[in-house]
């Protein structure tokens, strides 16, 4: 027994180190690029760790203890080597003490690792002997555990194993399968790697062929599917392109909210900004004029209100809408000559913003960030201890207008919104009303310089790839880039330089797959493949004898 200890303690090394090179695949710290090759290398490694020491004579409980716990630090690894930076937006500009931050981060992380430990445990304890089939129970529970992730307690999908491959051969799967989907192949190829090893010298030649097939015929598919069938998936909308001016402010987080610093800055370069646009559409970033409607200096807004007016220019401006009286809200205003009109649903009423001139288009966050913009219930105590503007903010709708322009039908986002792909497919379901262009205005200065900026936009890439739509971004300090439909990016700014990118962008018509699905079922039928999978192994394993 103690001769074990020393190669115990090693498999959990190698275990963390698996999960830290997991989140690296995803946006590598030097650069930012995703790793699609390196992660299914890396999960194959940590299968193979899960699986190879576990005792051959173990029952099924025991497994399932082996498989959790080694999960468990895998994951937690993994996820907090992923999010990190939330200790800069707790402890920097939250104020929280050093330590109480860094546990936070731990303890969220240790949290949503459960799913993954479960995952685990149990694919350990259906598994049984090697028996063919294994890789895709693996690959079936991975699915479950992202999706629960994803979904449970307003879900928290960052960093999701389907963003390292934005850039790889299986990024072709994205408009059929969406990100869950590609996480679900990138799971099955790394079981399928880590199967052939466990089963050894063993193994006949024939089954060795059969593994390597089929992960070479997974990424040629996608190869396939990305360079020659899903371009075809939409057609151009519109005779031209959208000329475009995207802002980028780079105002630090811990100025931006105070009176003389960056509250200021943000109302004088934005209006000089606006006043001097030249391109058809200007977007700003999310409250990128920091102040309430009725705190704004007068005449402000309506100086601008005059300035689009008339002509043939339009913005949309991230702003805070409400008041304290009648709640709060994260918005986005869209100032339009003649007034806006929109596709789609009503605009959502009952929210303070300027008197307007003519009618002005409004875009409202609904899905809220925890602790941010509201405060889940029992959790005031965490909040009290930092010193951030922090409230429960009003919450918009699930499906709303979009704003009719230039003959296109622009969706925005807010922030962390593109994180959830079936939610913004939801305004696909009317194909004849579905956006031609997406538009995510957000403030990742929360998180200073760091990862989270790459991470972030290959989510939005991502999102342009799942439904077919060039994504432009405006954002405080970075990544502020015009992404076209097949998830490339075609121009950026340099990320923390104040700057204006100024470019065109071709709308798009037309469902993907996955617009459709998801936008008709949301997530449910990848947790029907996935339940079915594990309810399939669940009736074949092994009964103990008794």
């Amino acid at each position: 027994m103690t001769s074990r200890l020393p190669a115990g303690r090693i498999g959990y090394l190698l275990l963390a180190l698996c999960g830290l090179l997991l989140a690296w695949a995803g946006a590598w710290p030097w650069g930012g690029m995703a790793l699609w090759w390196l992660q299914p290398l890396v999960l194959a490694l940590a299968v193979w760790l899960l699986a190879a020491s576990v005792p051959p004579s173990g029952t099924p409980r025991q497994r399932f203890r082996h498989g959790f716990w080694r999960g468990w630090l895998l994951a937690t690894v993994w996820l907090a080597s992923t999010f990190w930076w939330l200790y800069i937006s707790m402890h920097v500009y939250g104020g929280m003490l050093a330590w109480l931050s860094a546990l936070a981060v731990l303890l969220l992380a240790a949290a949503l690792a459960l799913y993954y430990a479960l995952a685990c445990g149990l694919w350990l304890a259906l598994q049984g002997p090697w028996r063919t089939g294994g890789s895709l129970l693996f690959a079936a529970l991975w699915l479950l555990a992202e999706l629960c992730r994803g979904v449970l307690f307003t879900g928290f999908p960052w960093g999701a194993l389907g963003y390292a491959h934005v850039e790889g051969p299986l990024a072709g799967w994205a408009p059929w399968l969406g990100v869950y989907g590609i996480g679900f192949l990138a799971s099955w190829i790394a079981a399928l790697l880590a199967m052939r090893q466990l089963r050894g010298r063993a193994a006949p030649v024939r089954q060795g062929l059969a593994t390597a097939a089929g992960v070479v015929a997974l990424l040629l598919a996608g190869i396939m599917l990305r360079e020659g069938i899903n371009p075809g998936l939409t057609s151009p909308a519109g005779s031209r392109p959208l000329g475009v001016e995207l802002m980028q402010g780079n105002i630090p987080q811990n100025e931006k909210f105070l009176p003389n610093g960056g509250i200021e800055t943000a109302l004088l370069w934005y209006g000089d900004q606006l006043m001097a646009a030249q391109a058809p559409l200007v977007l700003l970033p999310e409250t990128a004029l920091p102040l309430l409607p009725e705190q704004l200096p007068p005449g402000y807004w309506q100086a601008l209100q005059q300035r689009f007016a008339t002509g043939d220019q339009a913005a949309l401006i991230g702003t805070p809408a409400g008041s304290f009286d009648t709640g709060l809200a994260n918005a986005v205003v869209g100032m339009v000559p003649g007034g806006a009109v929109t596709a789609g649903s009503q605009p959502q009423s009952g929210v303070l913003l300027p008197p307007a001139q003519q009618p002005e288009y409004r875009y409202l966050k609904q899905h809220l960030v925890p602790f941010g913009e509201f405060v889940p219930y029992g959790f005031q105590w965490f909040v009290d201890m930092m010193v951030m503007p922090l409230g429960n903010f009003l919450r918009g709708d699930a499906n709303q207008p979009r704003l009719l322009w230039q003959g296109q039908r622009i969706q925005p986002n807010i922030c962390y919104e593109d994180l959830f792909g079936e939610e913004l497919a939801i305004s696909f379901t009317d194909p004849g009303q579905a956006p031609t262009m997406l538009a995510n205005v957000s403030n990742i200065a929360w998180f200073g310089d760091t990862v989270a900026i790459d991470q972030h936009r290959h989510i939005s890439r991502m999102r342009a790839t799942e439904l077919g739509r060039p994504m432009l971004r405006a954002t405080n300090t970075g990544s502020t880039a015009i992404i076209d439909h097949l998830g490339r990016v075609q121009q950026e700014l340099p990320r923390l330089e104040r700057g204006v990118l100024r470019g065109e962008v071709q709308g798009r018509e037309g469902l993907t797959p996955f617009a459709r699905w998801a936008g008709q079922f949301g997530l449910w039928p990848l947790w029907l493949l996935g339940m079915a999978l594990l309810a399939l192994f669940a009736l074949r394993a092994p009964r103990p004898r008794g």
